[in-house]
Formats: C-alpha cells, sequence, structure tokens
C-alpha cells in the first residue's frame, strides 16, 4: 500500500508539472482575468459579472499579445511581448517548484536553488511555446518580401 502511495505521489506531481509547463504562457492573461474579476466584483458587478469580465479581460489580454507577437514588425516589440508573457510564468514555476522542494529538502539554500531552476526552466518553455505563437499563425517570409 505505501509504494502505490508513492507511485501516485510520483504520478500526481508529474501531471502537475506538466500542467505547469502546458499552462505557463497563460500566466499572464489569467493574472489579467483575476485582477478584473476582483475589481468588477469590488465594484459590485456580482460573481457572474465578476467571472464574465474576467474571462473577457483574459481572452483580450492573451489574443492582443498573440496578434502583436504575430504582427508586428520590429524584432524588440515582438521581443518585449514574449519577455511579458514569460516573467509571470517564470514567477508561478518559481512558487510551483519552491511549493514542491520545501518537503523534499531541509536547506533554504537547496530550495531557492532548485526553485530558480524550475523558474528557468518554466521560463524557458514558455518562451519557447511564445515564440511559437508567432511562428504558427504569423505572416510567411513570402508575404513580408512583398509588403
Amino acid at each position: 500500500m505505501i509504494i502505490l502511495a508513492i507511485l501516485a505521489s510520483i504520478a500526481a506531481i508529474g501531471l502537475l508539472c506538466w500542467l505547469l509547463f502546458t499552462l505557463a504562457v497563460f500566466a499572464l492573461p489569467a493574472f489579467v482575468g483575476f485582477a478584473a474579476g476582483a475589481w468588477a466584483h469590488g465594484t459590485g458587478a456580482g460573481i457572474p459579472g465578476a467571472i464574465l469580465i474576467g474571462v473577457i479581460a483574459a481572452a483580450v489580454t492573451f489574443a492582443f499579445g498573440q496578434l502583436l507577437i504575430t504582427f508586428a514588425r520590429p524584432m524588440w516589440l515582438k521581443l518585449a511581448v514574449a519577455v511579458i508573457f514569460v516573467a509571470p510564468a517564470a514567477v508561478a514555476g518559481f512558487h510551483a517548484t519552491h511549493g514542491i522542494v520545501k518537503h523534499l529538502m531541509p536547506s533554504d539554500a537547496w530550495q531557492i536553488t532548485f526553485s530558480v531552476i524550475g523558474a528557468i526552466a518554466v521560463g524557458i518553455t514558455a518562451f519557447v511555446r511564445v515564440a511559437g505563437m508567432a511562428t504558427a499563425g504569423g505572416p510567411t517570409g513570402r508575404h513580408l518580401a512583398r509588403a
């Protein structure tokens, strides 16, 4: 029974890590959505109105970022938008990794070390996914050559 619990724990950690890496790109839109929803609830919109405003704000943030990455011409603008999306993902990766390693090792120095490594890994993954958004649906070189 103990071995089954250990295997289930490893599977759960693996699933949560996969979920973290998959959803890292959506850290900024989620933050904006939660902030807008909290603001809407504070102004008296009620729970359904706050959820609606939060979902709309998150969708608009994601769509605006994707449009900027896809259609902006200057590379510095694309890089700036990518960094704006990657920074919250890296912070989320730091805290998620720290939440796991604080249960596994008593040393604060090693906890921070592994948390920083987790933040870097999640940040790189989010950057690759954001950069992939630019190439997946963006204009090809043939269209840019004509413009």
